[in-house]
């Protein structure tokens, strides 16, 4: 332990190191998810014109945004997080502005207008949505204090910006993000502290209003279409929820996807078939190196390798958690909650729409999946977590070391007080 200078000031460091086990864990992760990658798309672009017949195409792409997240996350890190409160609103107007202008400019791919192209890369703005909710909440609920538990200065305002950022996100439409970042916000609303009853209520009302919403435009889009099946229709988004329900009502239309999903998955059994060795990659099981990349590590590493995986993934959601809930700091808890919950979240529905738990709603598996716009937010998210860990045990350490000097100046002066000195 450093004792305090001849000022009595404090010597000790006032930033600690990362936590080694997040950082470490965030990159095997990373690493994990180009080896999939790499599996999961060799053989459908080494004979594809449009990949250049290069087996290495989707890889070279995610290597790319994967130097570029390494970066962002140790820039991140070394930022303390107190320095996010400022950058919380130029960068939510920023994101605002662009996910207003994405119905009118964005690139339509599976249905959502929700991409914009820059040259030879794709971003999606919701991604970069995603966090700056996390910093904007955190920041606002962090700076209300205890007024955030009451109703209509607190609450109300809050669940108005939600409410805002998540209807921008459905006239694209991206359902899948939409449910992902209201999830989220819900996670930091109910960490900060607000009233059950209002969490509650608002669910009951955004159930209600998703519901009216989704019906009236099927039954509109019923009544102006023949049943199309195009990606990004009403028709399509429904066929979602019957392939769901009874995927073996139509095989090789709505359900194709889902049952080729769990026949790769049935397929690697215990053991699986061996690392590059999946059949339903081979044009059976489409977007294998994206939506559905955790199908194909089901099948190439079986029940043993995909619980081992499992645990890791669990294991690192759970340390960043703990890293965050060590933060002394309202906003760093926050912001720590919110993040790892993303990841969760998006996990969550990434696995569960290809296993059947829920709906396919066409997420990436965070850190594996092929993706830039979403390895590049995830990973500078993690950079933020790793700042907050560098902060967690600090102030401890700190409040340590100055009681210890008070108590040798309250010792000195009673000392003296009693005419008791040292003799040396």
């Amino acid at each position: 332990m450093k004792r305090s200078g001849p000022q009595g000031k404090n010597t000790v460091p006032k930033r600690g190191t990362p936590d080694f086990q997040l950082l470490i864990l965030t990159l095997l992760l990373v690493g994990f998810g180009l080896v999939m990658v790499f599996s999961s798309s060799s053989s459908i672009a080494v004979i594809d014109k449009d990949f250049n017949f290069d087996s290495m195409y989707f890889v070279k792409k995610q290597l790319i945004f994967a130097i570029a997240g390494v970066f962002c996350m140790f820039i991140a890190m070394n930022i303390p997080f107190s320095k996010y409160k400022k950058l919380f609103i130029p960068a939510f107007i920023i994101v605002m502005i662009i996910l207003l202008m994405m119905p009118f400019i964005g690139s339509v791919r599976n249905g959502s207008r929700s991409w914009l192209i820059i040259g030879p890369f794709s971003i999606q703005p919701t991604e970069f949505a995603k966090i700056t909710i996390i910093l904007y909440l955190s920041a606002l609920i962090a700076k209300k204090g205890e007024r955030f538990r009451d109703l209509r200065t607190g609450y109300i305002p809050v669940m108005m910006i939600v409410g805002f950022v998540a209807g921008l996100i459905m006239l694209q439409p991206d359902y899948g993000s939409c449910f992902i970042l209201v999830a989220t916000s819900f996670l930091i609303i109910f960490a900060g502290g607000a009233n059950l009853k209002h969490i509650l209520g608002s669910l009951a009302l955004l159930l209600l209003g998703a519901s009216l919403v989704l019906g009236t435009q099927a039954l509109l889009n019923g009544l102006h279409s023949s049943g199309s099946t195009e990606a990004g229709t009403s028709d399509y988004k429904a066929g979602r929820i019957q392939a769901y329900l009874n995927p073996w009502e139509d095989e090789k239309g709505t359900s194709w996807n889902l049952l080729q999903s769990l026949a790769a998955i049935g397929h690697g059994k215990i053991t699986g078939t061996g690392f590059g060795q999946s059949i339903q990659k081979l044009h059976y099981l489409p977007n294998a190196y994206n939506d559905f990349i955790f199908s194909v590590i089901g099948e190439e590493f079986g029940f043993i390798g995909t619980s081992i995986f499992l645990l890791l993934y669990i294991y690192f959601i759970w340390r960043g958690l703990l890293v965050s809930l060590r933060c002394r700091d309202t906003f760093g808890t926050l912001v720590g909650v919110g993040i790892m919950g993303l990841i969760a979240i998006q996990a969550f529905v990434n696995i569960g729409g290809v296993t059947r738990t829920i709906p396919i709603t066409g997420v990436t598996l965070p850190f594996i999946s092929y993706g830039g716009s979403s390895l590049l937010v995830m990973m500078a998210s993690m950079g933020i977590v790793l700042s907050i860990s560098r902060s967690s045990a600090v102030p401890h350490k700190q409040e340590v070391t100055k009681s210890v000097v008070i108590r040798q100046e309250e010792a000195g002066r009673r000392d003296r007080r009693f005419g008791r000195y040292e003799t040396r």
